[in-house]
């Protein structure tokens, strides 16, 4: 195990080392409900990341992507996103189905402000809902309502200075590893990285909807 100077292990020594004060804004700012500012967000979001806990405590963190505004607003308490075709692993409705708490931020390329969304989720399956969410015809099988607990948008500093709206400041795109990389690293199958990578590129041209 690492060795560290300190393990925080109680809230009133972290309160003591990261206080409150000053920073009231902070704590007024959350909503139990989806207000006008939040509505207009999402109506901006092409990608929200959805954060899901199994019964034995491993958390999932799964990324969903589509045109701006893909996520509904159905009401202030209400939100539903459409699931797309994706890898069949359902790490986080199956997470779902034994904790329905789940937590959402939503991201705005360019924005360096998120919004964090938490609640209680449920996986449906409805006509008229995946008729809404029909994307070239394709309809999604099966989608996510959260009802909505906790909302408030967080601050940019993050994004400040991680540099991630700065192009300038992006690695070589091809120094970064790809899943092809991490399947042959991991998988025990006779396929070389191109007939890997292969795979994967004809999914993404023939499975996004």
């Amino acid at each position: 195990m690492l060795e560290v100077e300190e393990h925080i292990q109680t809230v009133e020594r972290l309160r003591e080392l990261l206080p409150t004060e000053g920073f009231v804004n902070t704590f007024l700012k959350v909503s139990d409900r989806l207000n006008d500012v939040a509505r207009t967000f999402i109506a901006h979001c092409p990608f929200v990341i959805i954060a899901t806990k199994s019964s034995e405590g491993l958390i999932d963190v799964s990324p969903k992507g589509d045109p701006s505004g893909f996520v509904e607003v159905y009401d202030d308490k209400t939100l539903i996103i459409p699931d797309r075709l994706g890898n069949h692993r359902v790490d986080g409705f199956h997470n779902l189905l034994e904790d329905p708490n789940v937590a959402l931020l939503f991201i705005v390329p360019g924005h360096g402000d998120t919004l964090r969304v938490a609640g209680k989720a449920r996986i449906v399956r409805d006509a008229a809902i995946s008729k809404r969410h029909a994307v070239n015809g394709k309809e999604p099988l099966l989608a996510l309502v959260v009802d909505v607990e906790e909302a408030f948008m967080h601050c940019s500093k993050s994004m400040i200075r991680s540099r991630l709206w700065y192009p300038d400041r992006w690695p070589a795109r091809k120094s970064a590893p790809t899943l092809a990389e991490w399947v042959i690293a991991t998988v025990d199958r006779e396929q070389t990285l191109e007939e890997v990578q292969d795979d994967h590129s004809a999914d993404e041209n023939t499975r996004l909807y």
